[in-house]
């Protein structure tokens, strides 16, 4: 918990409304395997993490309200009644997206004030725009008690970033953010959201991410044009979702689909199946077999699924020069952002070093490391 964000966003909060705010923390997430499986109905491996979004919020005593982004030092103005969304990777998208999902509920919502500061690096990979979706949906269920569940709070945040961002997202993010657990991950089944919880014991390794500080522009189009080819392909085999498809359906319409479309279909299935392989490598403690799993994963995301870049690649492949790391991968969407490591707890310093060196040599501009302690979900301060 990062003290010093609280104190800055409700002393903020104070001097801007003369009034204690309500405070949320909501958290970014890794997932340990099972990438682009999510909007497939597949398997998924998440985890919420110790860097997020937090959140002052409470009604306001006029008939406007206000979302200031602390780190943009932005704020948007704005009345409840005339929302409407903003031009593209607009981040107030994020919050009235949220506020147009609960009305289409016929919620009435009155006016509010929200500022909001995080710890979660932006376009790392992390899910920054799930953590602020759910920190909002969640405050806004507190202040005016609503009643949501979490469950449909989640649901609430997803389709916000559906309509109002314009990406189709799975609901892997949200879920992760919200249902969280100190020291734990779990196996999330994206077609009956039933989820099972382990914790991670990697004995003498820990999970280290190195964020290649690039975010290539492909991210969204890219993102939604992979999901629609995998509804093609599903459509095309008359069913709701690839995870109900086996490689033998699969190859049936090699002579109806792309050579490309085909890897991507595939990769899903494998990915699917490497999740399953992953759940029981970690109920055997065999970590090499977990490790061996992520290079395998980034392979099918990079050569297949084709949504790694230079810089991912470059990380993984420096990562396997490595004796200190036994496994690593891109994750999140792709096109830049974050690898997630396995490495040596005690040679953890000199491979850093090393695989820092190199990319700054490569690339001519720094990859930054952080090391995440897996947290409880979305909740009160």
């Amino acid at each position: 918990m990062n003290l010093e964000l609280i104190k800055k966003i409700k002393e903020k909060f104070i001097e801007a409304f003369k009034k204690e705010p309500l405070l949320v923390f909501s958290p970014g997430r890794i997932n340990l395997i099972g990438e682009h499986t999510d909007y497939n109905e597949g398997f998924v491996f998440p985890a919420a993490i110790n860097k997020g979004i937090y959140i002052a919020i409470q009604e306001s005593s006029l008939a406007k309200s206000s979302i200031t982004a602390i780190d943009r030092e932005e704020t948007y103005e704005f009345s409840i009644e005339n929302i409407k969304p903003l031009k593209e990777s607009k981040w107030e998208n994020y919050v009235l997206g949220v506020i147009a999902e609960l009305k289409k509920r016929n919620i009435i919502i009155p006016e509010f004030n929200l500022i909001f500061s995080g710890d979660i690096p932006i376009g790392a990979g992390l899910s920054s725009s799930a953590a602020l979706e759910n920190g909002v949906a969640f405050g806004l269920n507190e202040i005016f008690n609503l009643k949501f569940t979490k469950e449909e709070l989640i649901l609430i945040s997803q389709q916000a970033e559906h309509n109002y961002v314009g990406v189709k997202c799975g609901i892997m993010d949200q879920y992760a953010s919200m249902f969280g657990k100190l020291g734990m991950a779990f196996h999330l089944d994206c077609k009956s959201m039933e989820s099972v919880f382990y914790t991670i014991n990697l004995k003498e390794f820990q999970l280290l991410l190195i964020n290649s500080n690039v975010k290539h522009s492909l991210v969204n189009s890219a993102y939604n044009e992979r999901r629609s080819v995998c509804e093609k392909i599903a459509k095309l085999l008359n069913t709701k979702s690839l995870r109900d498809v086996c490689k033998k359906d699969l190859d049936v319409l090699k002579s109806k689909i792309t050579e490309e479309e085909y890897q991507k279909g595939l990769y899903v299935l494998e990915e699917n199946e490497r999740t399953v392989q992953f759940t029981k490598a970690l109920l055997d403690e065999d970590v090499e077999s977990i490790g061996a799993l992520l290079y395998e994963s980034h392979k099918g995301l990079s050569e297949q699924y084709k949504v790694s870049c230079d810089e991912l690649d470059f990380l993984v492949k420096e990562a396997k020069k490595s004796k200190a790391i036994i496994g690593a991968r891109m994750m999140g969407g792709g096109f830049g952002g974050c690898t997630i490591n396995i490495i040596e707890k005690n040679k953890k310093e000199q491979c850093v070093e090393e695989i820092t060196r190199a990319y700054q040599e490569q690339f001519n501009h720094n990859c930054s490391v952080y090391e995440v302690t897996l947290e409880n979900g979305t909740r009160l301060i």
